[in-house]
């Protein structure tokens, strides 16, 4: 099993797709209840969205399950929003609380120790080596971390998420101009409703990488399924148009750092 799609160009821009991933390896499937197999919490197809044409870009996007091991946690374990529900590096329950494991078979210290050096370690180091490039490069890097949920996850949160959820771990993970124009690039548009910092202030990925200072800019990219899929089934026209959505603002952003 190849452990990430990888595509690597000559860019500032480096896209990171860490759930969108379903495969198990056999090994640890056998461990797991046969019905977490069907579970909605992928971040289904949103690797689809950041798909992009007209301009060079770098990305990674992971080709396993996050019930494998959550890329977007620290490998050690900590809690990433305190006094907030969230799933463990390696989880061992559904977002709806389904135990992921049959009994007695949670993956010990000895076994999150090995998915780390396996599954973990490999995709931080080569997402680590396209934003040195792209940095080294051209002195900037422009990070996007991608993601979506399901509408509604009332272990996460009240009510419907907004469709488009920015995330720059409270202005500390990328550069003020830079979130400003993006927020006011969102305030123009009336397709899809959003927050900035709300619920998901940004994941492991972001708040690590992002360093503005060096010119690092990170920001995680959240979204509501339905604000691209269909409930029924992919749809995808409406999946084009948030790609188009995102194509269109990602140049203007480029555009702001050259």
């Amino acid at each position: 099993m190849s452990l990430f799609e990888l595509r690597q160009e000559t860019s500032p821009l480096v896209i990171s797709v860490p759930h969108d991933g379903a495969q198990i390896p056999d090994d640890i499937a056998a461990l797991m209840n046969p019905a977490v197999m069907g579970s909605t919490d992928r971040d289904l197809l949103i690797n689809e969205v950041f798909e992009f044409e007209g301009f060079k870009y770098s990305k990674i996007k992971a080709n396993y399950a996050r019930h494998v091991i959550d890329l977007n946690r620290p490998a050690s374990g900590e809690a990433l929003y305190h006094n907030q529900a969230e799933t463990e590096l390696c989880p061992t329950s559904t977002f709806d609380f389904q135990p992921i494991y049959k009994p007695g078979l949670e993956p010990d210290t000895e076994a999150v120790k090995y998915r780390i050096e396996n599954y973990w370690q490999p995709y931080h180091n080569q997402l680590k080596k396209l934003i040195d490039q792209a940095q080294q490069a051209y002195g900037f890097c422009l990070l996007l971390d991608a993601h979506s949920i399901d509408d509604e996850v009332p272990r996460f949160f009240d009510g419907r998420l907004p469709d488009i959820n920015v995330g720059s771990n409270a202005g500390n993970s990328c550069g003020a101009a830079i979130e400003s124009l993006l927020m006011h690039q969102l305030a123009t548009q009336e397709h899809y409703s959003y927050i900035n910092n709300g619920r998901f202030k940004g994941g492991f990925i972001t708040r690590h990488y992002g360093q503005p200072e060096r010119g690092v800019h990170a920001i995680q990219l959240e979204h509501a399924k339905s604000a691209y899929l269909h409930k029924s089934q992919f749809s995808g026209n409406k999946t084009h148009k948030l790609r188009q959505f995102w194509q269109d603002l990602i140049a203007v952003l480029l555009k702001s750092l050259n």
